[in-house]
């Protein structure tokens, strides 16, 4: 794989649970580069529509550019955090993907600022348009803050050095630069997991953190239950536990209340949605091909009638 391609994940899992209809409405809100978009348009017919949505503009600029003259697609810039306000959306979706995280172009454009692997400015926003990169978020949040984001959004044990870290270091110099950023991290906790970087935790806290990413998925995921029609599929890919756990979680519905003993237990009320089959994992083959779709998880539910 070539750097700045992107290779869809579990593409034909994703076209099987999302069970694609000639003349459905089906909704990609993470369009990327749109390798799952194109693999669903080919199974749409001349009355099917197909709703590409991304928050990051250069996405959209690609899908413009590759389906613009198509009258079955329509293309908006944003979030899909906000999908219930596009008026093409509440008419109501056969089926809709969320293909969450970073996307490989995303990731290879050290200019991006998402990776610890090349130098680049440190942003790691998905819309450079809007919001706080960064190493603004860097410049100004105290240690204890930035220790919360760092615990909380990559489960780094050493959340607190880290931070003190970056606090002592920002008094001669801020940081600005990802290879600035990963440096004085692994400087600060050293080498503690064989095979992965020491940033890496803090990486993906910060860029969660920074595009607001998990609260951004509870919002999707509830317009996405709010959007589908009765027999609707949704089928979402995360990469991380954190947002696997999310996923599960709502589509498992709310938890019933815990009730003291010899009262009687309350009735069950189902979730709007209810999982189709188990999650999905990339088989070896997938993995050897593409080695990020290693921890990518797919989950498929059904919104009932």
């Amino acid at each position: 794989m070539s750097a700045g391609e992107h290779v869809p994940v579990m593409l034909a899992e994703v076209i099987a649970g999302l069970g694609v209809r000639a003349e459905g409405t089906y909704l990609d809100g993470t369009y990327g580069r749109g390798g799952h978009a194109a693999a669903i348009l080919q199974l749409l017919g001349p009355q099917g529509s197909l709703l590409l949505l991304d928050r990051d503009p250069e996405a959209i600029a690609a899908a413009r550019a590759r389906f613009a003259n198509d009258a079955r697609v329509r293309i908006r810039h944003g979030s899909f955090a906000a999908l219930a306000e596009w008026d093409a959306a509440q008419v109501g979706l056969d089926g809709m993907l969320l293909d969450l995280g970073v996307s490989s172009p995303q990731l290879d454009q050290a200019a991006r600022g998402f990776s610890f692997m090349a130098d680049g400015p440190l942003d790691m926003r998905m819309d450079p348009t809007q919001g706080q990169s960064a190493a603004e978020f860097l410049a100004q949040a105290d240690a204890e803050d930035i220790a919360a984001v760092l615990w909380r959004y990559g489960e780094e044990r050493m959340s607190r050095r880290i931070a003190q870290t970056i606090v002592q270091a920002r008094i001669e110099q801020p940081l600005t630069r990802t290879l600035e950023l990963a440096q004085l991290v692994q400087r600060a906790i050293g080498r503690r997991e064989p095979g992965k970087h020491p940033a890496t935790r803090t990486f993906q806290a910060l860029r969660l953190h920074v595009n607001g990413e998990l609260d951004a998925l509870q919002q999707g995921l509830a317009a996405a239950s709010a959007c589908l029609k009765p027999g609707g599929r949704l089928a979402v890919i995360s990469f991380h536990s954190l947002e696997d756990r999310l996923v599960k979680q709502f589509i498992r519905g709310p938890e019933l209340p815990r009730v003291g003993r010899g009262l009687p237990a309350p009735t069950a009320m189902p979730g709007a949605l209810r999982a189709v089959g188990r999650k999905h994992f990339a088989s070896a083959e997938e993995v050897a091909r593409n080695p990020r779709a290693r921890s990518a998880v797919l989950r498929i539910a059904e919104k009932r009638a």
